[in-house]
């Protein structure tokens, strides 16, 4: 399971900063930082990121990648 795409672009335009955005969610924003990167797993249905999507206004299913979507950025990556 991933971040989608139109997550983090909210995230990234959002008229507050990412730590603050965490921190309305009760979201350490060192974690959401780690997850973000890729850096800590996302689970799929990810509390965490339910959290702040719901901050920046997205619903639960907006804020991952479909199954096919996740492949397809998988098959893309490992063309490089």
């Amino acid at each position: 399971m991933t971040i989608s795409r139109q997550f983090l672009i909210r995230l990234k335009l959002h008229e507050s900063p990412a730590y603050k955005i965490a921190q309305r969610a009760g979201v350490n924003a060192n974690t959401l930082s780690r997850l973000i990167n890729g850096i800590d797993p996302v689970k799929p249905q990810d509390e965490r990121i339910i959290s702040v999507g719901e901050v920046i206004g997205l619903s639960p299913s907006e804020c991952f990648e479909k199954e096919s979507e996740d492949l397809h950025l998988q098959m893309t990556r490992e063309q490089k």
